[in-house]
């Protein structure tokens, strides 16, 4: 009797260790399976290196590329709070990362305010910005540009059946509005009709308010942004612009300084966008409920 215990303790102690050694050996073999996938993957491109400011500067179609725009403008640069983009630049921001390599699902768009659009390319928080951006060479010193690929005036907004106000100097003793701070303001108030009472608020919304309820005469900015408030659906009929062109503001793509490469690619892809019929549409699309007389695509100046 004892010597069958003595044998039945040995055979489970060798079942104990056939055991232990069968777990350490499928433990190991799921190991090094989860190393060579994480090597395949790699060798395949998988990394996401690429993937968190726009990808490469060549564009090339991996991971997504990130674009500042405007949410706050009709037909320029709007997040509808169904969460989608429309305007003008969103279109051409689209088309430029198709020529790039991106599909529309591979954009990433990001709010750029005005005093940020520089900081935000400085610091790689996007790979473009196009957002009513005017070139000029303040900004130039920290940025470059590609384009430019849309020619703005400073005009003004009036209600439809407005006559008594065809040119700047008809502002003198009428209520101006514009947007706290804005140069388009400052650039009636002290150039163009001294005498205009400027209301300033913080969006152009109230001031379209304003001038719907005939608290205010006239909004001045960019044609382009006027446009895009006149043609929205609740706006039709109830707006015209001026047509005055109080200054030129040509849009540029605003890009990391020195990133020539890029540059030239979205030159070129702004320069197909106008040849096969695509800047025209957008702009159709984008101000045309307005009566909006655009200029002709502005010739590529940048980078040349």
């Amino acid at each position: 009797m004892a010597a069958r215990i003595h044998v039945s303790l040995a055979v489970q102690q060798r079942l104990i260790r056939g055991k232990f050694t069968m777990k350490l050996y499928k433990a190991g073999a799921a190991v090094a399976a989860a190393v060579a996938l994480a090597l395949t993957a790699t060798a395949c491109g998988g990394g996401s290196s690429d993937k968190s400011s726009g990808g490469d500067s060549a564009g090339g179609g991996k991971g997504k590329i990130v674009i500042g725009i405007k949410f706050d403008q009709p037909g320029v640069g709007l997040k509808t709070p169904d969460g989608k983009f429309t305007g003008f630049d969103v279109d051409v921001a689209t088309y430029v990362a198709k020529e790039l390599g991106y599909e529309a699902n591979q954009i990433e768009f990001k709010q750029a305010v005005s005093s940020e659009r520089e900081n935000l390319i400085a610091n790689g928080d996007v790979k473009l910005v196009v957002a009513s951006y005017s070139i000029n060479d303040k900004r130039k010193e920290k940025v470059d540009f590609a384009g430019p690929y849309f020619l703005a005036h400073q005009d003004l907004l009036v209600r439809a059946d407005e006559t008594s106000i065809t040119k700047a100097e008809d502002l003198n003793k009428k209520k101006l509005c514009s947007v706290t701070g804005s140069t388009s303001a400052q650039n009636v108030k002290t150039k163009l009709a001294p005498e205009a009472d400027l209301q300033q608020f913080p969006g152009y919304s109230e001031c379209l308010t304003g001038l719907e309820n005939k608290a205010v005469d006239a909004l001045t900015t960019d044609n382009s942004i006027l446009a895009g408030y006149a043609a929205q659906e609740k706006n039709k009929g109830k707006f015209k612009l001026a047509g005055l062109s109080l200054s030129n503001e040509n849009y540029g793509i605003g890009l990391k300084k020195g990133d020539k490469d890029l540059q030239t690619k979205v030159n070129a892809a702004l320069k197909k966008m106008v040849t096969d019929g695509a800047w025209d549409a957008a702009v159709k699309k984008n101000f045309g409920p307005a009566d909006y007389k655009n200029e002709p695509a502005p010739q590529i100046t940048e980078g040349s």
